[in-house]
């Protein structure tokens, strides 16, 4: 459920492990063109799609006789797509599902998982995260990821569907984490993009991710997940890739603003998501729910949506009160 890069990728990856696969996507005109073309050129162009993907604009179509849903809507969709599909999901007799979307519900600040729950019924969502650039995966570059369920059973059902000789799966029953780890990271890879626009190198930017992992870990920590998840593939692996590839849109957009772009300018332009944009304020509200620091992600969404100026957000940071370490 999702045309995207990341949803075309992962359709990609079932399809050569042997699957049937049916994608869908909300405009029929464009998925029309995908069909034709074996194309996907707005969100993973260059990619030749292969005869055996079905492609449809029809969500009972899409979901019939399914033995599982990979959902792969961008967050701010989500609860809209879930409610538009939800008596075609029913009606293919609720199988298993798992959710690759990393962000949060904006009105509710839920998880994609507890959307499914809510939305769809379904009883054990799994959720899956890790280091993944959708263009190396559908190139077949080897990658690797976590899926995460309360059952653990559906964890590795999933992982035995996705698992192969270049996508290898891990298995964990921190759904909390994988999710709080693939949402908070895109918020710290646009304050890597902004090291990157000025112009900072290594130095600064190694001592962002460093402090960032630890903002997310503590955060997450506080809202009921396992510590050690955050310094896994859901965890400092996505952070890394997400920070440093030239193909991440959280990262590229965070450069833009360190280069003096507005933020609707960058926005205006762009085929695809990028989702910290949309994930930072629901972040924000779940730190100071929890009375967690996040110093590193309060300067994002003050660039963001405040009109802070990247080199006094970099100023405030540098200069907040020494303290320890750990702790």
């Amino acid at each position: 459920m999702g045309d995207g890069g990341w949803g075309t990728a992962l359709a990609l990856v079932l399809a050569r492990n042997g699957h049937s696969v049916r994608v869908w996507g909300p405009d029929p005109a464009y998925i029309g063109e995908i069909r034709r073309a074996r194309l996907n050129p707005k969100f993973l162009p260059g990619v030749e799609l292969p005869a055996e993907l079905s492609w449809s604009a029809d969500a009972a179509e899409t979901l019939a006789d399914a033995a599982a849903v990979v959902v792969v809507t961008p967050s701010k969709y989500m609860r809209a797509v879930l409610e538009g599909a939800a008596a075609a999901y029913r009606g293919a007799g609720a199988p298993s599902v798992v959710s690759a979307t990393k962000g949060f519900d904006e009105a509710t600040g839920q998880r994609m998982t507890e959307l499914l729950t809510e939305v769809w019924g379904v009883a054990a969502p799994a959720a899956l995260s890790g280091p993944s650039i959708a263009r190396e995966t559908a190139r077949g570059v080897p990658t690797a990821v976590t899926i995460a369920a309360a059952d653990e059973a559906v964890a590795r059902q999933f992982q035995e569907w996705f698992g192969g000789a270049e996508f290898r799966v891990y298995t964990s029953d921190d759904v909390r984490g994988v999710e709080y780890g693939g949402a908070f990271k895109n918020v710290l890879a646009l304050a890597a993009g902004v090291c990157d626009g000025l112009g900072f190198g290594h130095n600064a930017k190694a001592a962002l991710l460093t402090r960032g992992l630890a903002e997310m870990t503590r955060l997450g920590v506080a809202l009921g997940a396992h510590p050690h998840t955050f310094y896994g593939l859901s965890g400092i692996g996505d952070l890394m890739v997400t920070s440093m590839s030239p193909h991440s849109r959280n990262r590229m957009v965070g450069e833009r603003l360190g280069r003096g772009e507005s933020l609707a300018g960058i926005l205006g332009g762009m085929e695809q998501v990028a989702e910290g944009v949309w994930t930072c304020g629901t972040a924000l509200a779940l730190a100071r729910k929890a009375d967690v620091a996040v110093p590193v992600m309060e300067q994002v969404d003050a660039i963001l949506h405040r009109g802070k100026a990247p080199l006094e957000a970099v100023s405030e940071l540098m200069n907040r009160d020494s303290r320890a370490e750990r702790g």
